[in-house]
């Protein structure tokens, strides 16, 4: 008997972009510059640790819903010394999640119901959009101020109706490596002062700021804290992004609305995973040496490009590298040239339209510069002889 006919929750929806540029770069032979993860280790004690605690006896039963209390407790003494807080408490406001990508999926199924808007920035995360329909939600999207990624806070604020149940920022910017500043978040925190609104900041490349710029967080603003689920990422922190562990901070009226959702999703994440982040995570020294680690990613891979023809935009944290081709395809579109640079100059990187809900395009392709030196070197060799 065949199936009988059903609706797409999604008919516009493909394959990720990221997947098909990643699949593209493996067909071609290319070097992929496309996915952001990197292309080395984490560090040596924490895998290390895992070893121990994967030998551990009873480290391999389900761990509790919220996540282990001895890695919350770390993350609560963490939090409040990198941003000047009290102490978030780990028992009702700190919440393991399988990456931070199911913790932003829990939060919009958790508070975003059918007809609620939610205010999008873009260019944004492809994530977003998609998980905000399939709670009946309605995304709104607000354009970012070109050439330098800002708010545009007249349109914002023009675009917060009775109905905007969340407002969604990213700081460090995916895909532009802007940052918001003080004056932003207090800006934030005025538009939103008499309203309902809440907000959801994923702040996942937060130890990802340069030349000088600390990460400011909305934690650190009690006006916006008392309404915000703020998204961190260890894959990102421990460049371990396949092993899927990121938390979500946020009051406790709000994190048991999360914990409703992730008890059905995931419930609890690897035990032994979380034993071996609760170890390292103890010791302040690797992140705090990120922003200097990726600076130097960031400054060689601009020197290495240097000879190309690429023009390379400002970047103030995470680790992606915009860059317009104007001089080297005048008018062609970015799909078409990210597609051609990937199987004719063999490096693979991902159209910025992407990030766009309608596909606006800009000119402009995102390189990942998370890649070891000789990566690097090689990918802009192979670009400037092309």
């Amino acid at each position: 008997m065949p199936l009988p006919a059903f609706a797409s929750k999604l008919p516009d929806v493909g394959t990720s972009i990221f997947t098909v540029m990643s699949q593209l770069a493996a067909e071609c032979g290319a070097i992929n510059l496309a996915q952001g993860f990197p292309d080395y280790d984490p560090p040596q004690v924490l895998t290390e640790a895992l070893a121990r605690h994967a030998r551990t006896s009873g480290h391999h039963q389900y761990a509790p819903m919220p996540g282990l209390l001895r890695l919350r407790e770390e993350i609560s003494r963490k939090t409040a010394q990198l941003y000047g807080i009290l102490p978030p408490n780990p028992d009702t406001d700190i919440t393991i999640t399988s990456g931070a990508t199911e913790a932003l999926y829990g939060v919009l199924a958790a508070v975003v119901r059918p007809g609620d808007e939610v205010l999008v920035l873009e260019p944004a995360y492809d994530l977003y959009g998609p998980a905000i329909r399939l709670q009946g939600g309605v995304p709104v999207y607000v354009p970012l101020l070109l050439p330098d990624f800002r708010p545009d806070w007249e349109r914002i604020a023009a675009a917060l109706t009775p109905r905007t149940r969340l407002i969604l920022v990213n700081t460090p910017h995916n895909p532009s490596g802007a940052v918001l500043t003080d004056a932003d978040w207090q800006q934030l925190a005025t538009l939103l002062a008499d309203t309902p609104t809440l907000l959801l900041s994923d702040e996942v490349y937060e130890h990802m700021t340069f030349d000088g710029q600390p990460h400011r967080s909305a934690l650190q603003y009690p006006a916006l804290a008392e309404r915000s689920f703020v998204l961190s990422s260890f894959g990102k922190t421990y460049h371990a992004t396949g092993w899927k562990v990121g938390y979500c901070v946020a009051p406790a009226i709000l994190t048991a609305e999360l914990r409703r959702v992730h008890q059905f999703v995931t419930f609890s994440v690897s035990t032994p995973t979380q034993h071996a982040l609760a170890d390292v995570l103890a010791e302040a020294a690797h992140y705090e040496a990120l922003p200097d680690f990726y600076q130097q990613k960031r400054d060689l891979f601009a020197e290495l490009m240097a000879p190309t023809r690429f023009e390379l935009l400002p970047v103030q944290g995470a680790y992606f590298q915009l860059a317009r081709y104007a001089t080297i395809a005048p008018g062609e579109d970015d799909v078409r040239f990210a597609r051609r640079l990937t199987r004719e100059a063999g490096v693979a990187v991902v159209p910025v339209s992407a990030f766009y809900h309608d596909g606006t395009d800009h000119g402009l392709v995102r390189f990942c510069f998370a890649k070891q030196p000789d990566t690097l070197t090689a990918a802009a060799q192979r670009l400037h002889k092309w």
